[in-house]
């Protein structure tokens, strides 16, 4: 089959750091699909959500030098974290809206031998794999069926909000119906779209540890063997911080945690090394062994 689409792909600074697996499974798995993932050159950090609290048009302006390289490359930008996504579609809105922050950030880029005229779309590779290949495409891929895993779709709060572009914002489906297509069972899961905590581990702990336990807590009581993930801050909050969730409130969660993209490359018969499904703090392997007929 020919390459089904072609995008400028952001990767984001968080996967070049602990969330490896996440880019690396991406690859794989958009690489099995034909779906043309060409890093952007020179791309930097999208100033991050925090950022345009502090300084807000220093994070636009950060924001709008990827969107411009992003346009002379002709191609729609594809991010695997919904931080970025709403980071950068937020400069995206907010120049259209603001022919002044435009012009400011016209003559900013000018000065970089750069312009942005405002063409290119950004895109979550979740909503790319969802629409853009499609159900047929990624059950006719299946090698592997995850056999009924029991899985909590969690999405995050950033997917959806504040722009309501992607999908639903309270009640979204997208993932629930991909895991459905390679085999998976996604439980009802009512808090799939709440606050993971985010940065508060960092701040307000003792908040942030609750809104990760509320997040267990219901995987748990809707009977999910693991949690899928879009977000590498979320999945951060829920694997790694565990064992915290448990000694603050004396609870024993061991969900295994994996990306969305891993779960995919699963099905599609890529073994867990290539997938980076090695080094998570809960183990999945024995989970896996359950729902797979291969596990490499």
């Amino acid at each position: 089959m020919e390459t089904q689409s072609k995008f400028s792909y952001y990767p984001g600074c968080s996967v070049e750091g602990m969330n490896k697996a996440y880019d690396k499974s991406a690859r794989v798995v958009c690489d099995a699909l034909k779906v043309d993932l060409a890093e952007l050159n020179d791309w930097n950090c999208c100033g991050a959500s925090a950022y345009m609290s502090i300084r807000e048009l220093r994070a636009h302006l950060i924001s709008a030098r990827n969107l411009a390289l992003a346009e002379k490359e002709r191609k729609d930008l594809v991010v695997v974290c919904p931080a970025c996504l709403n980071t950068l579609t937020k400069t995206n809105h907010y120049m259209a809206e603001n022919p002044q922050l435009k012009k400011t950030i016209g003559t900013a880029l000018k000065a970089a031998d750069l312009q942005y005229f405002g063409s290119v779309k950004v895109r979550h590779l979740l909503e790319v794999i969802v629409n853009d290949v499609g159900e047929n495409e990624i059950k006719a891929r299946i090698k592997n069926s995850l056999k009924d895993l029991k899985v909590a779709p969690y999405y995050g709060c950033q997917l959806t909000r504040p722009f309501g572009e992607v999908d639903d914002p309270e009640f979204p489906t997208m993932l629930d119906n991909l895991l459905t297509w390679i085999g998976a069972k996604p439980v009802n899961y009512p808090l799939k779209a709440k606050c993971c905590g985010g940065m508060l581990m960092m701040t307000k702990e003792d908040v942030g540890l609750s809104l990760t336990k509320n997040l267990l807590e219901c995987a748990k009581e809707n009977g999910a063997e693991c949690i899928a993930t879009i977000c590498p801050l979320c999945h951060m909050n829920l694997e790694c911080y565990q064992d915290n969730v448990n000694k603050h409130f004396g609870t024993d969660y061991h969900i295994p945690v994996l990306y969305f993209t891993q779960l995919i490359g699963l099905a599609f018969g890529f073994s867990r090394k290539s997938l980076g499904i090695d080094d998570e703090l809960t183990p999945s392997k024995p989970l896996l062994e359950k729902h797979l007929e291969v596990i490499r």
